[in-house]
């Protein structure tokens, strides 16, 4: 297939050509992926400025979409290109096919670099979710900071660089720019532009100093470019809907139960919380309708989602329906329930888009990035919110984004006077953050 980039896309793609370090902040939908290509095409066999490029991606965007860009675009054929995921035999098999680039899945990357037994030589790296490297603890992270002084070109790619606030900024530029904007080291980062909350060893957060914020944005703005597709793409309606849901008079008693004394008797089986975050899970879990007992048994608590969900799928009158769950026995339920495929392999992902799926269902945290499914339908269902703003703003993006021509209708199914509002209202806020992030360093193109 002919490429003819939009504007914008010719404009990121000369930024990388031109930037050795870059930030590339493109919201979902932009199309990062062949825009980059691009770039690395011309850098190895136009401006012969990298030999190899190493990709890094989530494991379902580097088996999938990376080679499905590279093999859709005509001005890519001469680019060769292997997949080092699946076993170590087959990894190591891929590693040494001396490939122009080389397509990596995250979690792998300590294994590529200190136990493959092959020698780090790519001199450009291309990190595909920059966000995924927001700990500055994470293996995945130190391992790539060990080579990174032999890179000489490097690309973090995100539409959410700051999901949980600022702070996750810090990691992320410490790979990009080895630490020359924002510091070296965590501490030094925060004692510049945050407080914490607490004092010692009782501090639990931080929040930003006077002007801190805007601080921040000016050191990382000359390597960094962010481009909101609401400014470039002229996509189709997007439609959010709120469905709720009630729970019974005695249903209600065992969530409030729970949620005033972290402790509730169920079917004879007491649940106990140990703590707020374990006790934010179990109440979601009961918002949703079941509940983990300690040996991981499932509770039955109500069906007021199920029912909801039914009259949703009942409504689309046999559109394509894209389901999110997050906890296990959603899906379990779920599939109880309804006719429903998983979208786990290539294969799914193929007939989903080609339309042979009328109800598929998907979990946010394996498909939040990069996966392209506006083909195949234009409704998401959130039969339960997760707390991750990166991960429900990936999601959704999976249909609404470049390619889509219908109305995409995305609704989440709350019960009402539950955590579920809580969840909701946090992304609501969290967003706040982000899009000031995005606001700050983007680059208008006229």
């Amino acid at each position: 297939m002919k490429y003819e980039p939009h504007e914008y896309q010719s404009y990121a793609t000369q930024y990388i050509e031109e930037h050795p370090v870059s930030a590339i902040f493109l919201d979902m939908g932009l199309g990062k992926t062949v825009l980059t290509l691009t770039a690395i095409n011309n850098l190895i066999y136009d401006e012969f400025a990298v030999n190899k490029v190493l990709v890094v991606a989530p494991l379902r965007v580097a088996r999938d979409t990376w080679p499905a860009e590279i093999r859709k675009w005509d001005h890519l054929r001469n680019l060769t290109y292997t997949v080092a995921v699946g076993t170590e035999a087959e990894r190591k098999a891929a590693l040494w096919q001396n490939a122009d680039v080389t397509i990596i899945n995250r979690e792998n990357i300590p294994w590529l670099i200190e136990q493959s037994g092959v020698h780090f030589h790519w001199d450009m790296l291309v990190i595909d979710e920059l966000s995924s490297f927001k700990s500055w603890k994470a293996k995945r992270f130190k391992s790539l900071r060990t080579v990174r002084p032999f890179i000489k070109r490097i690309v973090g790619l995100t539409g959410t660089p700051s999901s949980n606030g600022l702070m996750d900024l810090f990691s992320e530029f410490r790979l990009l720019d080895k630490g020359e904007r924002l510091g070296k080291y965590i501490t030094g980062y925060r004692d510049n532009y945050f407080r914490p909350v607490g004092y010692g060893p009782y501090a639990h957060s931080y929040i930003l100093l006077p002007g801190a914020e805007q601080r921040i944005y000016d050191k990382i703005s000359d390597i960094t470019i962010s481009m909101k597709s609401s400014d470039y793409l002229h996509l189709p309606d997007l439609v959010l809907n709120n469905v709720e849901v009630s729970m019974s008079k005695d249903e209600r008693e065992l969530y409030d139960t729970l949620a005033k004394e972290m402790v509730v008797s169920l079917q004879g089986t007491e649940i106990d919380a140990m703590n707020a975050a374990v006790l934010s899970g179990k109440l979601a879990q009961m918002a949703n309708g079941a509940i983990y007992d300690e040996n991981k048994d499932i509770i039955h608590i109500h069906d007021r989602k199920l029912d909801a969900l039914e009259d949703l799928i009942e409504a689309a009158n046999g559109k394509p329906v894209l389901i999110a769950y997050w906890f296990k026995h959603d899906l379990a339920r779920i599939k109880e329930r309804f006719p429903v495929r998983e979208l786990k392999s290539s294969q799914d992902i193929q007939d989903w888009n080609a339309g042979y799926i009328p109800i598929a269902v998907i979990h946010p945290a394996s498909a939040g990035h990069g996966l392209n499914l506006q083909s195949g339908g234009s409704t998401l269902i959130w039969f339960g919110l997760t707390w991750s703003l990166e991960l429900y703003q990936q999601t959704n993006a999976r249909l609404y984004r470049q390619g889509q021509t219908e109305t995409v209708v995305i609704h989440h199914i709350i019960t009402k006077g539950t955590v579920d509002e809580d969840i909701q209202q946090a992304l609501e806020s969290k967003n706040t953050t982000q899009t000031a992030l995005i606001n700050a360093v983007k680059k208008v193109i006229r």
